[in-house]
């Protein structure tokens, strides 16, 4: 008779990996939370793109490295301006490129719910959540800015009234907030990574005392 038998289990891999995950696609960043983590990636919204070829060669701060040791057509795009998506196809390929960048692989299948400006359309929002479902999410939803900042700074979004200013990099959303939905919206094109910008190129001008 077999005493003291050790049975060999084997854990449940896909739970203990599968984590929740949540994308803050911005016109300056982009950043990924994971669900008890906290912030596992902040990089520039830029990419370093063969002009040529069209592939996709590197993301974030890689991408900004690359740009003016490279050739030529090794150009940095930034494919959402303005809050909007200016690109399809290279957007899609930057929300590849971030989830595998945080693990995500085909054992790996985790919730994502990715944070898009208000302003994109029906067909970019479907273009998005196609491309994190493309990438290994096994589900995809979208929220937008307004609601998604207003949640993160603990408003009472489920109350009959609540106000949310957010100021982006791209645009600056004005929302009215009431019973867990957006109910007035305005957005702008106009944002801290623009003014920024605008700031630098002024400053450049001025130094070099040009009209």
């Amino acid at each position: 008779m077999r005493t003291g038998a050790v049975v060999a289990t084997r854990p449940d891999t896909e739970a203990e990996l599968a984590r929740d995950l949540a994308i803050d696609l911005g016109t300056a960043n982009t950043l990924v939370y994971a669900r008890g983590e906290g912030i596992v990636l902040n990089e520039p919204s830029v990419i370093a793109l063969n002009d040529r070829s069209g592939v996709v060669l590197e993301f974030g701060r890689d991408a900004w490295r690359m740009i003016g040791r490279t050739p030529s057509y090794i150009v940095a795009v930034r494919p959402l301006r303005g809050g909007a998506i200016t690109d399809f196809e290279v957007t899609q390929e930057m929300i590849r490129i971030i989830l595998k960048e945080v693990g995500v692989n085909r054992r790996n299948r985790p919730r994502v719910v990715i944070c898009v400006p208000s302003a994109i359309t029906a067909v970019e929002k479907r273009a998005v959540t196609e491309a994190a479902r493309k990438a290994g999410a096994v589900e995809a939803q979208l929220i937008e800015q307004p609601m998604a900042a207003a949640i993160g700074a603990g408003l009472p979004i489920n109350e009959p009234l609540a106000n949310m200013v957010d100021i982006g990099g791209g645009t600056s959303e004005t929302a009215l907030i009431s019973l867990g939905g957006v109910v007035a919206l305005e957005a702008v094109r106009a944002g801290s990574f623009l003014t920024s910008t605008r700031r630098s190129s002024t400053t450049s001008v001025a130094s070099t005392g040009s009209p």
